[in-house]
């Protein structure tokens, strides 16, 4: 038993508000540093769009989750689980007077703002940006909660389960409720709007178009890999000792995701290249967010591996099938999050071992169901998020307002969007 367990009952309950509100503002953090994976990169022309993107992705998929979402998500599950409903601004969460409701909406709000933004790198220096607010708002108010329910429905109560979760699916963090519906969209983005000008030589091969700042990159980089301390334990909710164990899988998943990249792409590239190690710290901790409550270390550490050569192969294919994702945001999220769904089904440990979980997965002899299960969460995700996404940026396509000219694109979306320019200041000062 935890030691917290046996704790008084308000002891309890206070921490784990405090603990809970502290890992969703951990997650929070990861919105900066998206912000500046992307815009790091990218170029330089487009670093404000790119910023401007990421702080309007939060804010008005903060408010289409809290008005609808929300509801769609955690409210009472109608037709056998397949949605939720609970009223607008779900008031049988925020209206309430225990703390835990508003707590627990705070937590989930962060989430949803992770599956939204994840897109944005995927669609860079070349969507219209009220394309992007509109996307936005869909993403938080309908499509991230529809399947979320699916999978997590029963977190605000039995009342609300999910018809996949009652297959006995297991995601304990989102590597695809979060992460692959995230990387799905972002799939679905990048087909409608088709690759930058000068991505691809006339005879079709890939043409690099090398970002700005490696600088920026790399600090965005490390601002996620502490954002997912937050992002893993915390979505225990509760302030006990596993959440110790949790990030230490996470941590784990990360460094060897990192090392595993480094040496695929010096095997493949003949140098040891910097984005492509960074990729793979995310790659590993998107496959690690699945399973890091029911995997022991060593298999953690498999798990990193795996994902860190997986992100690098990704990379190459989707650039060779002239689908353009200037961050690698597929083959992170989307590649990775559908690897460590169904690592669930192969490495997770009996529950006598002292992991949570009731499913044994299929290198302890736990047979094939469980990864049949975790095979239907990550199709079903799969037809519903890229469905849905198709129809959304197509829809804004037909209407004509997804993607920039290609004078504006050729421009900058800073200056034409916008009207400013990121380093506007920085030249005045370097021409005087």
């Amino acid at each position: 038993m935890e030691p917290s367990a046996i704790a008084a009952p308000e002891v309890q309950t206070n921490l784990n508000v405090v603990w809970t509100l502290i890992a969703g503002i951990l997650v929070f953090t990861m919105q900066a540093g998206f912000a500046l994976v992307e815009t790091g990169f990218t170029r330089a022309k487009n670093a404000a769009n790119i910023m401007m993107k990421n702080l309007m992705d939060f804010a008005a998929g903060s408010l289409g989750f809290y008005i609808l979402g929300a509801a769609l998500m955690f409210g009472a599950t109608k037709l056998g689980g397949w949605l939720g409903w609970g009223g607008l601004g779900m008031p049988s969460l925020s209206t309430g007077e225990g703390v835990w409701d508003w707590t627990f909406l705070f937590f989930q709000t962060m989430f949803a703002a992770t599956a939204a933004t994840i897109v944005s790198g995927a669609v860079a220096e070349r969507i219209e940006f009220k394309s992007y607010l509109i996307y936005s708002v869909i993403v938080s108010a309908i499509v991230y909660p529809i399947s979320g329910h699916w999978m997590w429905g029963s977190l605000a109560g039995e009342a609300s389960q999910g018809w996949i979760e009652a297959l006995g699916f297991h995601d304990f963090a989102g590597s695809t409720v979060v992460h692959s519906v995230g990387g799905w969209i972002a799939l679905a983005g990048a087909i409608a709007l088709g690759p930058r000008i000068g991505k691809y030589h006339a005879n079709g091969k890939p043409n690099p178009i090398p970002g700005h700042s490696l600088v920026l990159g790399t600090l965005g980089v490390f601002l996620l890999w502490i954002g997912w301390f937050g992002f893993n334990p915390g979505s225990y909710t509760a302030g006990i000792g596993s959440i110790g164990r949790v990030a230490m899988t996470t941590n784990l998943a990360a460094c060897a995701g990192t090392i595993a990249a480094l040496i695929t792409a010096w095997v493949i590239m003949g140098k040891p290249d910097l984005t492509m190690a960074l990729n793979g710290s995310l790659a590993g901790l998107v496959a690690i967010t699945a399973p890091c409550d029911v995997v022991t270390a060593n298999a953690a550490v498999v798990i990193g591996l795996v994902a860190g050569v997986l992100v690098v192969l990704s990379v190459f294919a989707i650039d060779r099938i002239h689908i353009d994702d200037p961050v690698g945001a597929v083959s992170v999220h989307c590649v990775n999050g559908v690897w460590g769904t169904l690592a669930v089904g192969l490495f997770a440990a009996p529950a006598a071992a002292g992991y949570g979980n009731e499913m044994v997965g299929l290198f302890y002899g736990g047979g094939f169901k469980f990864l049949g299960v975790q095979l239907v969460g990550v199709g079903m995700t799969a037809v519903w998020a890229l469905g849905t996404g198709l129809v959304i940026f197509f829809a804004l396509k037909k209407l004509g307002i997804l993607r920039v000219s290609a004078k504006t694109e050729l421009k900058g979306l800073d200056v034409t969007e916008h009207g400013q320019d990121a380093y506007a200041s920085f030249q005045f000062f370097s021409n005087t």
